[in-house]
């Protein structure tokens, strides 16, 4: 089965893998759980929770994996790289395990659907038994569609594991759910490319609260047999005169709205915007008022992948937001689908997904297990051809069954990455340093039901 067939059963199966994935979860084991040595003080940051989200479930990646947050260019969210070095009385910080002890038999994750394949989508494909067996931690799974479901499912369940973009990320640490993560017990997060290490959706006041997993950027979409000539900027989805009026897509969440902000940056840069997540009064409101003034072009918002698959297919759309991934699986119809996708001339958003473990986790030492596990060249090559994105890991794209996965998907491309905005979460506090004067997320969400009408 070649790249391609594989990719297209995978998400072909998503919508059943979303509603089964409890019955495909395996069972918790009886011995009891083994905590990772930690100190002793509260394992986490502060402890107000982010707003519950009201966007619906989706089969998306994203997205999420998925994050930015800032340009990858910008560098670290602080001036100096975090460290995980004990202070200056010996300790370690706050929650921090010193060693991963014996595994207690289990771990509980939650993930986007792809990132934990146990054979029962496709038998051909399947790392999570090569884990159980290797660690005895059985692997018990639940898949989620957004980063909104994510985040309400993780801060009500009892998983120890997330795969989180960073437009929940932000919100699981600032709601106290998560510990911080050291990553001198993950042997292969040495590997892990720079770029997506000390970012500021993963990294909190210095200090690591994941490992980062994948990455891939927001994409322009159109049908080339009807849109002429090739768009190269996001002005083609935004202009109030297209000619593909109420024939344009875009993505169903509230963070879309950086996407507006992306676009400001290049055709208002009089309003100073720098990061597409830090958006004061005037910014927001230039944002809101530009993705308002799109939505008469809307053919539809999309966050199930196979509508907007559909929609591109028939024609209801011709232009607008997507992943390589979607592209991919409509080059590979028969026949195909002609379409082409790029990354705009003022770049675009992006997700790049972090691995999370919860503050209270019940199963630590598994938990650290899995977290180097996933990053492990093999898995990454495994999961980035299976989900379709960029892996973390850079010695995975040796293993690839694909030897162009990589390039396709501009894993080691640092320059494709300069203007890529990954997906975080946006606070009062402005992300980019400004202070107290940003909007929060949950002005974003008020904004985007709004904007939908």
């Amino acid at each position: 089965m070649d790249r391609r067939s594989r990719t297209r059963r995978a998400w072909a199966l998503l919508p059943a893998i979303a509603l089964l994935a409890t019955a495909c979860a395996g069972g918790g084991a009886t011995q009891a759980p083994t905590r990772v040595p930690t100190t002793d003080a509260p394992a986490s940051g502060p402890a107000s929770e982010g707003p519950a989200s009201q966007e619906p479930a989706s089969e998306a990646p994203a997205s999420e994996a998925p994050a930015s947050e800032e340009p990858a260019s910008e560098g670290p969210a602080s001036d100096e790289p975090a460290s995980v070095a004990p202070s200056s009385d010996g300790s370690l910080p706050s929650g921090m395990p010193a060693e991963v002890g014996e595994g207690e038999g289990e771990v509980r994750i939650l993930a986007w659907p792809g990132y934990v394949e146990d054979g029962s989508t496709d038998p051909e494909v399947d790392w999570v038994t090569e884990f159980e067996g290797a660690t005895g931690c059985e692997v018990s799974f639940d898949v989620f569609g957004t980063s909104d479901e994510a985040f309400n499912l993780f801060k009500d369940g009892d998983y120890d594991v997330i795969s989180a973009s960073g437009d929940a990320s932000g919100r699981l640490y600032e709601g106290g759910y998560v510990a911080p993560v050291n990553v001198d017990l993950v042997p292969n997060y040495a590997d892990v490319v720079d770029a997506l290490k000390d970012q500021p959706y993963n990294t909190f006041g210095g200090v690591h609260y994941g490992i980062p997993h994948g990455r891939g950027a927001n994409l322009l979409m159109w049908r080339t047999d009807v849109v002429d000539p090739a768009p190269d900027s996001w002005t083609a989805v935004f202009d109030p005169e297209s000619p593909y009026a109420g024939q344009v897509t875009a993505y169903d969440a509230a963070i879309y709205i950086a996407d507006a902000a992306v676009v400001l940056m290049t055709t208002q840069p009089e309003l100073g915007i720098t990061d597409p997540y830090a958006l004061d009064e005037a910014q927001f409101a230039a944002a809101v008022d530009l993705a308002r003034q799109q939505r008469p072009l809307i053919s539809e918002y999309w966050s199930d992948y196979t509508r907007e698959m559909a929609s591109f297919a028939n024609q209801d759309s011709v232009i607008g937001t997507t992943w390589q991934i979607i592209v991919n699986l409509l080059q590979a119809e028969d026949p195909p689908v002609p379409v082409e996708a790029i990354k705009p001339v003022e770049g675009s958003t992006g997700w790049s997904d972090t691995w999370m473990v919860r503050a209270d986790a019940a199963h630590p030492n598994c938990a650290y297990m899995w977290l180097d596990y996933v990053v492990s060249p093999q898995t990454q090559a495994s999961i980035a051809e299976w989900f379709g994105e960029a892996p973390a890991n850079i010695a995975a794209c040796d293993l690839t069954a694909d030897p162009e996965h990589c390039d396709i998907f501009h894993a080691d491309d640092d320059a494709y990455w300069e203007d890529v905005y990954y997906w975080t979460t946006p606070s009062v506090e402005c992300l980019d340093g400004r202070g107290p004067i940003c909007k929060g997320f949950d002005e974003w969400l008020n904004a985007w039901t709004e904007i939908k009408g």
